[in-house]
């Protein structure tokens, strides 16, 4: 099953802090904000640079240790590109992170890594992608419609501060979708502790 076998890549891709055991991937919710508010600073610093990285995935999100203040590095800054005038229009990206505008041949800035984040939230804390298929087809027209659902019983568990944030960042419209900046402010970002 792809959606197991994301799971477990992801648990030990994401955070092996919790040695990907527990619910939700293997992460408590506030070790899930506390990997993710660290992110998100990444993405302030590379953005305020005028640079998208276009391939944000947990795969190219590295711990420097398994301890809770382990510092976060993003890497694989192949695809990574300065931010022109008219915007960016190279295809690029994995598939399950992909922004729509991507998949629509549309020109695109850093609100596709916001997308990416999005999705990235969401997978550290459910433990699967709010788009998957099999079928890579399928998987884009799910991707370019930006349906998805926190299903029961995963997310039963979960703040509603951290749907938000998700719901904020994998809008269709990229002029809708939080920036980095805004992310920054999120109150699921700023929060102290979120339920465990």
């Amino acid at each position: 099953n792809n959606k197991q076998q994301h799971k477990k890549k992801t648990t030990t891709t994401s955070s092996s802090k919790s040695g990907g055991s527990g619910r939700r991937g293997g992460v408590s919710e506030d070790e899930a904000r506390g990997v993710v508010q660290k992110i998100v600073a990444g993405l302030a610093h590379i953005h305020a640079n005028h640079f998208c990285h276009r391939d944000l995935k947990p795969e190219n999100i590295l711990l420097s240790n398994i301890y809770d203040d382990a510092a976060i590095k993003i890497a694989d800054f192949g695809f990574a590109q300065k931010i022109t005038p008219g915007g960016l229009n190279t295809d690029c990206g994995s598939p399950w992170y992909v922004a729509p505008e991507i998949l629509l041949a549309k020109p695109y800035d850093t609100s596709v890594d916001m997308w990416s984040l999005g999705v990235i939230v969401y997978i550290l804390l459910c433990g699967y992608p709010p788009f998957h298929d099999d079928n890579q087809l399928v998987l884009f027209n799910k991707i370019k419609k930006g349906r998805y659902k926190f299903d029961s019983p995963n997310w039963d568990g979960i703040s509603g501060d951290a749907k938000n944030l998700i719901s904020e960042l994998l809008v269709l419209d990229p002029r809708r979708r939080l920036s980095v900046e805004q992310a920054l402010s999120h109150p699921w970002i700023v929060g102290e502790k979120v339920p465990s």
